[in-house]
């Protein structure tokens, strides 16, 4: 391959890149990210560079509520594995997480047990939606395309930063077993 042909694939290649963050096709990884913790300290999420995480938003008074005691088995069993769970609180969905971040972390601790980390409340659809839920809706698809439909929907990264699956409501922490299973 002579130095033209070379020019000719670089340039190739930067106008693809250039063209897939025009389409939004963001080139980010989710350690470019920050939040706010329920305590209201900024978290960088490249202090997760080579966990496998799952975050999911949360909420204390929905039907999928008691998913927090199966998100908190899983946690307590491979966070030595490195598997991080991270939950972001939302009321976007029929008033169901109406509380202070202070309400919503003692709520979660005292009923469910949890200690993986809690975020500060966020909304994860519309304009005003935390830009890792714009991040993490726009790398995998759900039943309502981008939206998300409802609490306690769970994305799983892989340690590269990868997001490689969106679960449903439904779908229970323990039926995801297997798949953190094979990422750890």
């Amino acid at each position: 391959m002579n130095a033209q042909t070379s020019i000719q694939i670089l340039q190739a290649y930067a106008t693809g890149l250039g063209a897939a963050a025009q389409n939004g096709q963001d080139m980010e990884k989710i350690y470019d990210f920050k939040a706010l913790n329920n305590k209201g300290a900024e978290v960088n999420f490249s202090e997760f560079e080579g966990k496998v995480l799952m975050i999911v938003n949360t909420a204390s008074k929905c039907g999928f509520t008691p998913q927090y005691d199966g998100l908190e088995a899983l946690y307590k069993k491979y966070k030595d594995q490195g598997l991080v769970i991270v939950g972001f609180p939302c009321d976007q969905f029929a008033h169901q997480e109406p509380g202070s971040n202070e309400e919503i972390a003692e709520f979660c601790r005292l009923n469910h047990g949890v200690t993986f980390p809690l975020m500060a409340k966020i909304e994860v659809n519309g304009d005003k939606a935390h830009p890792i839920y714009k991040y993490l809706k726009a790398q995998t698809k759900g039943i309502l395309g981008n939206a998300i439909k409802w609490n306690f929907t769970k994305f799983l990264i892989n340690r590269d930063g990868s997001v490689i699956k969106r679960y449903g409501p439904a779908v229970k922490p323990e039926k995801m077993e297997k798949d953190i299973q094979g990422m750890l």
